[in-house]
């Protein structure tokens, strides 16, 4: 056997609540599906939240403005091609990110966090966290952009939709800002606010 001993067997694909270790566990995983419009999955593994925890440490450490981040979870559908993934990443953004309110064409600004926007194609989210393992963070913060994306979907354009594109994000982030030790949530919410700004 050529297999490594901590490599466990795994099936090739697996449901929206399997993906990425149960990323989207519960109610999440019902609405992956609606908005990607598919129910089978190629398994990912669970590191991705430990390489975008580092990632965003490292990031703040290094003193820069912004650090590229990672990517928490790929959403790749049986028999998508390339092009057709969605998933979540997060980064550090720089301070003027945010400043310059320029979205897509077809987004809109929500209220929650520093900025959030939908689109028919997913959402992003700004917040600032301040925790006990990011030295400094008490007078700087580390800025964390988050975003989802759907892929390929043709699910509907509609608030429907657009919300449950920000509830993905907002459930995930919450589990992102448990992870980095975050102070109040980050001040994120328990329950998305899906509020047009």
């Amino acid at each position: 056997m050529a297999c490594a001993a901590d490599e466990e067997e795994h099936p090739q694909f697996v449901g929206a609540d399997e993906v990425c270790g149960g990323l989207f566990a519960g109610p999440t995983a019902e609405m992956v599906e609606k908005v990607t419009e598919e129910k089978v999955f190629f398994w990912k593994s669970d590191k991705g939240m430990g390489r975008v925890v580092t990632a965003l440490e490292e990031g703040y450490e290094s003193g820069r403005s912004w650090a590229r981040g990672g990517r928490l979870c790929a959403l790749s559908p049986k028999g998508a091609r390339q092009t057709d993934r969605g998933g979540i990443s997060y980064s550090m953004y720089a301070p003027q990110d945010v400043e310059d309110e320029g979205l897509p064409a077809g987004a809109e600004l929500y209220t929650m966090g520093v900025q959030s926007s939908v689109r028919k194609g997913g959402a992003s989210l700004y917040f600032e966290c301040t925790s006990p393992r990011l030295e400094g963070s008490d007078r700087t913060p580390l800025r964390v952009y988050g975003g989802f994306g759907r892929g390929e979907s043709d699910a509907p354009d509609n608030r429907e939709y657009r919300n449950m594109n920000m509830q993905i994000l907002h459930a995930v982030t919450l589990k992102l800002v448990k992870e980095l030790d975050c102070e109040d949530n980050a001040g994120l919410p328990k329950t998305p606010v899906l509020t047009p700004k």
